[in-house]
C-alpha cells in the first residue's frame, strides 16, 4: 500500500490509515465541499519510523515527491519556485481526536524570495510578512526545538515597545526586525541557520510531526483518554489558504450543536484577519458566529447541514475565509459534555438521522459519570467576583492555583485545584487532567481550554477578561480591586461563567428527560440484569431512583459499626461463653431487623442480596495503642480497680484477635464455623424483616443470603444447615414462609475452581470481583495501588489496574470456569458480579460474554452499567450477524 496519498487516492481509506483530520478532509472533498487540495501520509509510516527507531521509512521522501509533483500541477504553483510558489500546511492526525496533542507547522514554502512574490501577488506586504513571521516562529520550535517562549518574549518586547495591544497592529518595519531576531535566535540556540530550502523544511516537518506522536503531553492524553500508544498519526499536506490578509479575511471554528448543552443550533468563533492557530490557542477573543455577515452565515449553516447529513454525527469543522472565499480545512466528531452527548443522540433519533442502537452505541459510558456531578444550589446566597465565558458545565472548588506543574503535583496528592491561567496551551494538559476546573482570563469558547475541559467533563469558565492576572507573582485582581491569591478557595460555574469566593453550597444531580429516555432505550437492548450494592435504606432508595434492578450485595458490617450498636457489638467480642454472646446478639437483633425492613420497603419486589458478616471481630474494637493510651491516662489518675481491669481485658483480647494477615485471617464464613449463633442471628432478623414488610405492603423482596469467604464445600454444607435451621424458626414462630436462597461469594481462585462442587449447595453465585483480583495476583490493593501500580502502568507491565478493569485473561479465566462448572452442576444457579468491575464498562462487556445473569454496582455508577450491558449486548448481537 502507497504511504502517501492524494486526497481523491485516499477515498475508502478509513481514519486508522488517514488520521482522524486526513479522513474528515477526504470525505468532505469527496463530497463536493469545499476543501483546498492536498495529500497524507498514512499512520502506516509513522508506525515504521518507530518500530526503525526513529528513522524514516526508507523511499517515504521518494513517493512524496512524486505526489508534491501531482499537488503541484493541481494547483499551477510549486514549492520553493519564486515566481510561482506553493505555500503548504503540515498537519497531525491521529485515529482519534487529540486536540493541540500534537505539533502542526502553516505556512511551510515561506523564505524571503517567496515572501516578496506573496507581498506583490496580494499587494499586502504586512500579511506577507506576518506569515513568514508565523512560519519561522512555528517552524522554530516545532523542527528545530527552540523554546517557544522566546519567539513569544520578542513579540512581546516590540509590542510594548510601541505600546501596541494585538500582534495584527505590527507595521511591515517591526515585523522585519521580528522576523530578523527570530532568525537570530535560531542561529543562537540551535548553532545553525534556518533552513532556507522549502524541500528541506517539509521534511523536517514531517519528521517533527512523527515525533510529535510521542511528546509527553500527547502521551499524557492517550494515557488518560486509554487510546493505544501503537496507533501512530498520519500528516497532512494541504495547500495554505490565508485567513490574515485583511479584514475580509479571517479563520473560524464552528459546531453543527451546541456541544455544552447539545442543543441544536450552530455555534462557534471567528476571527477576522487571523490563522487557526490563534482561535484555538486562545491568544484573542474571537467574535461569535452570530455576528459574522449574512452572506458568510449562511455559507456556514449550509456546510454544518451538509457535514451532519453526511457524518450523520455533531461536527467540530475549521474554515478559512481568504478574500472573501470560504474553506473548509478540518471537521471531527465534536468534543462535547455528557449532557450534549445524550441529547443529540435522543435528538438525532427523533430525527431520524440515526436509530436507537446507534444512539445507544455512540455513548462512552465512562462520560455518563459526569452527568451524576453535583451542581450549585440555586439557594445559595453568593455573589460572583467575576464571570467569564461559561465553556463547560458543571460547578468545581477548590484552591487557586496559577501553576500548572504545581497544579499536578497538588492533584496527584488529592488536593482539589483550580487552574487559573491567561490561556491554556497543551503542554498544560498534565495540570488540567489533575485539576478540579478550570479558568482563564483569555479564549473562546472554541479554545483549547474549553475544547479538553469539555472532553474531560471538567468545569470550564475561560476568556473571563475582567481579572487582571499575574501568574509570576500568584494572583489575580477582579474589577472591583479585590485580590485572590494563590491557595485561596475558589468556586467556578462552568455553565453560568461565574466566578466565585470560597466554597458554595451544591446540590445532588438529576437525571434529564433526554437520559432517562436513552437508559430506557438501553434497557431493552440489554440482556445483563444490573443491581446496585446499598448498605443502608438510602443508598437503596438511590439505587432504585437509577433503576437497580434489585441489590447484589449488601454488607451487614456496616450495621455493627454505629455508634449505638458498637459498644454492644464489643460486648459481644468480649463475651467469654456462647450464653453470652447470644445475649448481646439478642440485644444487637431489633437494630438489624429494623434496618433490614427499611432496605427492604425500598426494594420490595426485588431480589435484596444480604451478605452475612465478613469483616475481622478486631475491626470493631479500638487499636492496642488507643487502648493503652487510655490506660497510662487511667493511672495519672488513680482510676479504680474495676476500670483499669476492664480495659486490660480489652487490649488482652485485641491482642489475642490481631492476625499477621487480617484479609487472609479469621474472618467472613471463618468466624461463623467458631461461632455460628452470629449468622443464625443475622439470618432470623433477615427472614423476619421480610415477612413483616409482606405483611405491610402485601410484597415483599427476593430474599439471597450470601456466605462470605467459602474455600471448601464443607463450610457451605456446615452454614448451610445453620442458616436454614435459622429460617426454620422463624416460619415456626411467625407461622409463615417465604422463599429464600443461600448462596456464595466467589473471592478466592480454590472457590472457583472448584465451583461445581460449591454449586451443588449454592444456589447462587456472586462474583467477589475486588478480593478475587487480590487473591489471584497476590496484590494487597492499598498497598499496590500506593507503591508500585503506577510504575506497572507507565512501564506498560500491565495495560490497565486490574482493580479498575477486570483481568480478563487472569482473573476473567476463573470467572468464567467457575460460571460453567458451576451451571454444569446446578443448571439454575444464578450467577453475577458484586465488586466495583460491575460499573467498568469493558468489565461489563466480558460479563455479558461469559453469560452472567446480572452486574451489581454502587448507584451512582448504574447509569453507566446500563449503558455499557445495553452495548455490550447490540456489539455481540452484531457480531453474530456477520458470522
Amino acid at each position: 500500500m502507497a504511504l502517501v496519498c492524494l486526497f481523491d487516492e485516499a477515498v475508502g481509506l478509513d481514519r486508522f490509515q488517514l488520521g482522524g483530520k486526513g479522513y474528515g478532509l477526504v470525505e468532505m472533498s469527496s463530497i463536493g465541499l469545499p476543501v483546498p487540495p492536498g495529500m497524507i501520509i498514512t499512520t502506516e509510516a509513522c508506525k515504521k519510523y518507530y518500530a526503525q527507531g526513529g528513522r524514516v521509512p526508507e523511499g517515504l521522501f521518494d513517493e512524496l515527491k512524486q505526489k508534491l509533483a501531482k499537488l503541484e500541477t493541481l494547483t499551477g504553483r510549486q514549492l520553493g519556485n519564486p515566481e510561482k510558489p506553493l505555500f503548504v500546511s503540515v498537519r497531525s492526525g491521529a485515529p482519534y481526536s487529540m486536540p493541540g496533542m500534537m505539533d502542526t507547522i502553516l505556512n511551510l514554502g515561506l523564505n524571503e524570495e517567496t515572501a516578496v512574490t506573496l507581498a506583490k501577488r496580494t499587494g499586502n506586504e504586512r500579511f506577507a510578512l506576518d506569515a513568514h513571521r508565523r512560519f519561522i516562529q512555528m517552524f522554530g520550535k516545532i523542527a528545530l526545538g527552540v523554546n517557544g517562549q522566546k519567539f513569544e518574549d520578542i513579540l512581546e518586547s516590540h509590542k510594548q515597545k510601541l505600546h501596541l495591544k494585538q500582534d495584527t497592529d505590527l507595521g511591515p518595519a517591526e515585523l522585519r526586525l521580528i522576523i530578523q531576531e527570530f532568525r537570530d535566535l535560531i542561529k543562537h540556540d540551535t548553532g545553525s541557520e534556518l533552513p532556507r530550502d522549502p524541500w528541506a523544511q517539509l521534511q523536517m516537518a514531517v519528521k517533527a510531526v512523527f515525533r510529535s506522536w510521542s511528546n509527553p503531553r500527547a502521551v499524557e492524553y492517550r494515557r488518560y483518554y486509554k487510546i493505544a500508544d501503537d496507533l501512530g498519526t498520519a500528516v497532512t499536506l494541504q495547500q495554505m489558504v490565508f485567513g490574515n490578509m485583511g479584514e475580509d479575511s479571517g479563520t473560524g471554528v464552528g459546531f453543527t450543536r451546541n456541544p455544552s448543552t447539545g442543543e441544536k443550533k450552530l455555534y462557534g468563533e471567528y476571527l477576522r484577519n487571523a490563522q487557526g492557530e490563534d482561535v484555538v490557542a486562545g491568544i484573542r477573543t474571537p467574535d461569535s458566529l452570530d455576528t459574522v455577515t449574512a452572506g458568510l452565515r449562511s455559507q456556514i449553516v449550509d456546510v454544518a447541514g451538509k457535514l451532519e447529513s453526511h457524518f450523520k454525527e455533531m461536527q467540530d469543522f475549521e474554515f478559512t475565509v481568504e478574500n472573501g472565499k470560504f474553506y473548509l480545512l478540518q471537521t471531527r466528531n465534536g468534543k462535547r459534555t455528557a449532557q450534549a452527548t445524550v441529547k443529540i443522540a435522543v435528538d438525532m433519533v427523533g430525527e431520524k438521522l440515526i436509530n436507537r442502537d446507534e444512539a445507544i452505541s455512540r455513548i462512552n459510558p465512562a462520560e455518563i459519570d459526569q452527568l451524576l456531578h453535583r451542581t450549585l444550589d440555586p439557594k445559595a446566597n453568593v455573589k460572583a467576583i467575576a464571570k467569564g465565558l461559561n465553556a463547560s458545565p458543571g460547578a468545581a472548588s477548590g484552591i487557586a492555583v496559577f501553576d500548572t506543574n504545581e497544579a499536578a503535583m497538588l492533584g496527584e496528592k488529592g488536593e482539589r485545584v483550580i487552574l487559573v491561567r491567561p490561556e491554556t496551551t497543551p503542554e498544560d494538559i498534565h495540570g488540567i487532567i489533575r485539576a478540579q476546573g478550570l479558568l482563564t482570563a483569555r479564549g473562546g469558547m472554541t479554545s483549547h481550554a474549553a475544547v479538553v475541559a469539555r472532553g474531560m467533563g471538567k468545569a470550564a469558565v475561560v476568556g473571563c477578561s475582567s481579572i487582571k492576572l499575574d501568574p509570576d507573582n500568584r494572583f489575580f485582581k477582579t474589577a472591583d480591586g479585590l485580590i485572590v491569591k494563590r491557595g485561596e478557595l475558589i468556586t467556578i460555574d462552568g455553565s453560568t461563567g461565574e466566578v466565585l469566593l470560597g466554597n458554595v453550597p451544591m446540590i445532588e444531580p438529576e437525571l434529564t428527560d433526554d437520559f432517562r429516555t436513552l437508559l430506557g432505550w438501553a434497557d431493552k437492548s440489554r440482556r445483563l440484569g444490573v443491581w446496585a450494592n446499598a448498605d443502608n435504606p438510602e443508598a437503596a432508595r438511590k439505587a432504585s431512583e437509577f433503576g437497580a434492578e434489585g441489590i447484589g450485595l449488601c454488607r451487614t458490617e456496616r450495621m455493627f459499626n454505629a455508634s449505638d450498636r458498637l459498644p454492644i457489638v464489643r460486648e459481644m467480642i468480649l463475651s467469654e461463653d456462647e450464653e453470652h454472646r447470644k445475649a448481646a446478639l439478642r440485644r444487637l437483633f431489633p437494630f438489624q431487623l429494623s434496618d433490614f425492613k427499611d432496605i427492604f420497603r425500598s426494594m420490595a419486589g426485588k431480589p435484596v442480596t444480604v451478605r452475612l458478616l465478613d469483616l475481622p471481630l478486631h475491626e470493631f474494637l479500638p487499636s492496642a495503642e488507643e487502648v493503652m493510651m487510655i490506660m497510662e491516662d487511667q493511672r495519672s489518675k488513680h482510676a479504680s480497680a474495676s476500670a483499669m481491669e476492664q480495659e486490660a481485658r480489652l487490649l488482652a483480647k485485641i491482642r489475642q484477635l490481631s492476625e499477621h494477615n487480617p484479609m487472609l485471617g479469621h474472618r467472613g464464613c471463618r468466624l461463623a464455623v467458631t461461632y455460628p449463633e452470629i449468622y443464625e442471628t443475622q439470618t432470623e432478623a433477615i427472614i423476619r424483616a421480610a415477612i413483616e414488610v409482606r405483611r405491610e405492603k402485601g410484597e415483599t423482596v427476593r430474599v439471597l443470603i450470601m456466605l462470605p469467604l467459602i474455600t471448601n464445600v464443607n463450610e457451605m454444607i456446615f452454614l448451610r444447615k445453620h442458616v436454614e435451621t435459622a429460617a426454620e424458626h422463624v416460619f415456626a414462630e411467625m407461622g409463615e414462609k417465604i422463599g429464600y436462597k443461600v448462596g456464595t461469594m466467589v473471592e478466592t481462585p480454590r472457590a472457583a475452581l472448584t465451583a461445581g462442587e460449591l454449586a451443588k449447595y449454592a444456589d447462587f453465585f456472586s462474583f467477589g470481583t475486588n478480593d478475587l483480583t487480590q487473591t489471584t495476583y497476590a496484590f494487597s490493593r492499598d498497598d499496590a495501588e500506593a507503591k508500585f501500580m503506577s510504575r506497572y502502568l507507565e512501564d506498560k507491565i500491565l495495560t490497565d489496574s486490574p482493580f479498575e478493569t477486570l483481568d480478563t485473561t487472569g482473573v476473567g479465566r476463573l470467572v468464567r470456569m467457575a460460571k460453567e462448572e458451576g451451571r454444569k452442576t446446578n443448571p439454575h444457579l444464578e450467577v453475577g458480579v458484586c465488586g466495583e468491575h460491575g460499573g467498568d464498562p469493558r468489565s461489563v462487556a466480558f460479563f455479558n460474554e461469559v453469560g452472567l445473569d446480572y452486574v451489581s454496582c454502587s448507584a451512582y455508577r448504574l447509569p453507566i452499567a446500563r449503558i455499557a450491558a445495553a452495548q455490550a449486548a447490540i456489539a455481540k448481537s452484531k457480531t453474530v450477524g456477520t458470522v
